[in-house]
This record gives structure tokens, sequence and C-alpha cells, in this order.
């Protein structure tokens, strides 16, 4: 662990949970670059810490103990004003909808506050919730907001009265870079169509498993779900039941190498803005077929964007079948996404500007 400084200003960082999602890889991979230059607190709401993993040896941070009594509010709300007192830490940095508790205790304020949006759950898939509108356009006035998409941009302007920034998430090019992908073991030859996801409802692994079914039919192939959530057991019956050639990695610490595995990355969520797992399959240099939520369609190359669709099995299996069926078309929308995200996506962007943020939530940016 580096050893804490003066220099060193400590972050206090409030997540739903520090399980291992888009949010809490993005702050592993800028608290890992800056590991010299702060300390962090952080604290999961459901007292889940799975992401631990993530985090570099050598960066100094503590779990604090932080315990919710359900049907408690208030004394929740006196536990954070207590840890905000105890550790007084330079910046408060929250996360999503889960955490916007904190930014109540922090009424006053204590310390400058940091909140990141980075999308919804299934309950908010289709249109916010009021309740939570209102919430927000009041409590985090005090606050920088900050998210990832232009989408999510334009909600927090015209729904929550808001002026966020925006930092698009960054994706390490080096460590994605495309790569050969190694013959199946299984079946030589035969296209793999991957994915990494958490499995939870709002990602809808669901469809893309009726997606593949219904490709097959024409394009045989393999199917490869990398990542862990409550929806599995669920959706290996649903594999079985759909006769597919399925494989579920389960947790696994490292996306990097599986995407090498794969031929075409595939998207199938009711609901998202800016996904982390997109970006890297770009940066691994795959096509992509996906449902065009968020930020979706202004991310992939422009020739990649009639494989992005309505959030139908059917259309999803479209794609898909199309994509299966041409390796010389698979090769020039891969080389394409590859060529966007080293225009677009480079994480050293990112990187800066969270730091900078980081040690001045109201720090003046750069115009984009």
């Amino acid at each position: 662990m580096t050893p804490p400084t003066p220099l060193m200003p400590l972050l206090l960082h409030a997540f739903p949970g520090f399980t291992t999602g888009g949010a809490q890889r993005r702050f592993a991979a800028i608290a890992n670059r800056w590991r010299r230059d702060f300390r962090h607190a952080i604290v999961a709401m459901d007292g889940v810490t799975d992401a631990r993993h993530l985090l570099d040896p050598g960066l100094d941070v503590t779990f604090p103990a932080f315990v919710i009594r359900k049907g408690d509010a208030m004394g929740t709300l006196r536990a954070m004003r207590r840890l905000l007192h105890s550790l007084r830490p330079a910046t408060l940095v929250t996360s999503n909808w889960g955490t916007i508790e904190w930014a109540v205790a922090n009424r006053l304020p204590q310390v400058p506050h940091l909140h990141m949006e980075d999308g919804f759950g299934p309950e908010e898939r289709d249109r916010q919730l009021r309740r939570r509108v209102l919430a927000r356009r009041l409590l985090l006035r005090g606050a920088r907001l900050l998210v990832p998409s232009r989408n999510l941009e334009r909600i927090a302007r015209e729904a929550w009265r808001l002026d966020p920034v925006y930092v698009a998430n960054g994706v390490d090019l080096v460590r994605f870079a495309p790569t050969p992908r190694p013959p199946t073991a299984t079946m030589p030859g035969l296209p793999v169509v991957g994915t990494v996801a958490g499995l939870r409802p709002e990602k809808n692994l669901a469809r893309l498993l009726h997606a593949s079914a219904r490709a097959a039919r024409t394009a045989p192939h393999r199917l490869l779900i990398v990542g862990d959530g409550p929806e599995r057991g669920a959706l290996e019956a649903l594999a079985r039941e759909l006769s597919l050639d399925a494989g579920f990695t389960g947790p696994i610490s490292d996306p990097a190498p599986f995407y090498a595995r794969m031929d075409i990355f595939a998207l199938s969520s009711d609901t998202e803005q800016m996904p982390l797992s997109l970006l890297e399959a770009m940066a691994a240099g795959l096509p992509v077929a996906a449902t065009a939520v968020g930020d979706v369609a202004a991310m992939v190359a422009e020739a990649n964007r009639p494989f992005l669709t309505a959030r139908e099995p059917e259309a999803l299996a479209g794609a898909l079948a199309s994509l299966l069926s041409d390796a010389g078309l698979r090769a020039r929308l891969g080389a394409a996404n590859r060529a966007r995200a080293e225009a677009a996506y480079d994480q050293e962007a990112m990187f800066a500007t969270h730091a900078c943020l980081w040690r001045n939530p109201m720090a003046a940016l750069p115009a984009r």
C-alpha cells in the first residue's frame, strides 16, 4: 500500500454495490492509473465488495464499516453524516440513484460532491419515475453531475434541470487490441457470438438466447455468455430448452481474453447508456449486433449502424444472421469499430478529466 501523505487527498466513494459492473470497472481503472495521487474509502450500500480484486495492490484504499438498517432512514442518514465527519474526505463521489441518500446526508454541505449517473435499472427502462426526477432535481443541485452519454446529458438538462458534465467512457486500446481468435476446441471454424454482461434483468440476455436460436436455423454458431449474475440459472435452463450450443463462463476477473474468442459481439439490453463492454469489443476489432439503446448508435462505426435493432428477438436475429453469413463483412466492420475506438475513446482523456474532478468537482473543464 502506498503510504498516505498530506498531498494525497482522500476520496469517499459510495456505490449501490461494489460488484464487477461497468461503473466499478471504470472506477478501478481510474484509481489504479492515479494510485500515487489519491487515497480512497469505498462504501457499498448493499455490503457487497466483490470488485476488490480489480484494485491495484499498491492502491491506498479502505472499506469503512457501514451498516444500513432497513426501514431506518434517519439512522442511515446519521451514519452517513458520522462517516463524512470522521473521514473528512476531500471529495464525496457517489454513483447512480442507489446512493442518492448521500446527497441528503451531505446537505449544508460538508464536503464537495461529485455524482455519477451511468443509466437506469429495468424500472426506468422506458420512462423516468417522477419522484426520482424531482429528487435528482432538488438534491443534486449542490453537486457536480457527471454523465458518460449524450442521452443522459439530454435527460439531465431537460428532465432534471441540471447542468451535467459529459465525459465519454474510455477503453484500454492496448489491453483490448485485436488478437487472432483461437479455433474452437469442440467445433473448429464455427463462428462465435459473444457478450460480456452482468446477468441481470435489464441486460435481457433471454432476448439474445432467443435471437441466437432463430439465427442458428440458417447460420450455425456457438454462443458465449461472459459474466455472472442472479439470472444465470434461468438463462442456462433457457439455453438448454432452446438446444443452443452455449457456454456460460460464470464469474471472471478479466474480460479481455474472452473477446479473442468471439467473431461477433452482441448486446441485447433493454437499457444502456455507454456500455464499457461495447467499447472493449470495438477496441478488440469486433463487429456488433445490438439493440439500439442509449448512445450505442453514436458509439459504433457508421458502417456498423445498420446492425443495430429494435428490442425484439426477431430483429436481433436478423442482424446476427447477416453477420454470421459474411466473414468479409465481419472483418470490415471490426476494423471500422477498432478505428472508431482509437479515434474517440482512448481512456487517457477519461483518466485526466476524472482526476481533475476528483481534486475539485467544480473545476472548470476545457470545452469539448
